[in-house]
């Protein structure tokens, strides 16, 4: 086996470890923001239910 098979090698093992490290971190990003978005949904969910429920009770008050 040739030196330039030997760094072929060398570069292919290196090139996956990078690419698992891209992948997990963009995979990661990728979670956050799902997470984000989720939590952005239920708290304005959660506003419109709790002001309906405020604006009754001082409806009803009044």
């Amino acid at each position: 086996m040739n030196w330039g098979t030997v760094w072929t090698v060398i570069g292919a093992i290196i090139a996956v470890v990078i690419a698992w490290f891209v992948v997990n971190a963009l995979l990661s990003v990728m979670w956050f923001a799902f997470k984000l978005i989720a939590v952005l949904i239920v708290g304005v969910i959660i506003f419109f239910v709790l002001r309906g429920m405020v604006s009754r009770g001082s409806r009803s008050e009044n």
